[in-house]
């Protein structure tokens, strides 16, 4: 059981504010709002000139402060010291989390850059993982805009969920090789406005689910977990800027 709080018994999974602790109902809860909140979030983005990291933030807390009391919090907040793995996938650390984000939202404002390298952009979002929970609904919605902006879009009702999930695996792990964008350049289409990109994105079934959970690695105290991270960081062999 993911427990980074050490209280699922008493406060639920992620301390949700309705003390849910059944895995399905929690997901069916964040879908709803996923679906209830789409317009608020993707409104909010669209009236922002440039896209910051308190931006991200902002989308992850419109989407899920009804569920959750720490929404829009990132891990550098609520779980400093704590080491997010799934399965062979390790994370970035808090600090770093924060960097990846905002080096791919700067990649990403490049409208040439976005063009070329979609994949790469969303591979930065998946390695920061910077919440607890809501990490794959809230950096589609920051996507799909940073495409739209850069005059195309991901014609995601065409792609495998399945496919799309071990592509992103491989990027997290493997970003030289550039595998989310050998995936995702073949699903490029026309823009998409807002009304468009809405009744898209409210018939996606959830493309951040369907990997093994998330699971605590341990405390970046514990030099085995130090070591653990900067093993994973050499493979990936990316250098975060900013």
């Amino acid at each position: 059981m993911f427990d980074p709080f050490r209280d699922f018994h008493t406060a639920g999974y992620l301390r949700n504010f309705a003390g849910e602790k059944d895995p399905d109902i929690v997901k069916m809860a964040e879908h709803e709002l996923f679906r209830a909140n789409l317009p608020d979030a993707v409104g909010y983005l669209v009236r922002r000139k440039i896209i910051t990291y308190p931006d991200f933030l902002k989308v992850h807390e419109i989407l899920f402060k009804g569920f959750y009391p720490w929404a829009g919090k990132d891990r550098i907040q609520i779980a400093p010291d704590r080491s997010i793995n799934k399965g062979e996938t390790v994370f970035a650390s808090p600090p770093d989390a924060v960097r990846a984000v905002t080096h791919g939202l700067r990649l990403g404002q490049d409208a040439p850059s976005m063009r070329a390298r979609p994949g790469e952009v969303m591979g930065l979002f998946a390695f920061g993982h910077p919440f607890l929970d809501g990490n794959g609904r809230t950096m589609l919605l920051v996507h799909a805009e940073l495409c739209r902006r850069a005059g195309f879009s991901i014609l995601w009702q065409n792609t495998s969920k399945a496919a799309y999930l071990r592509a992103l695996t491989l990027e997290i792990a493997s970003p030289a090789e550039r595998p989310l964008d050998a995936y995702l350049l073949q699903f490029v289409g026309e823009v998409q406005e807002k009304e468009g990109w809405l009744r898209s994105a409210n018939a996606l079934q959830g493309l951040d689910g369907g990997r093994a959970p998330d699971q605590i690695g341990g405390d970046f105290s514990d030099p085995a977990v130090i070591a653990q991270y900067r093993q994973f960081e050499r493979q990936r062999g990316y250098e975060l800027k900013g």
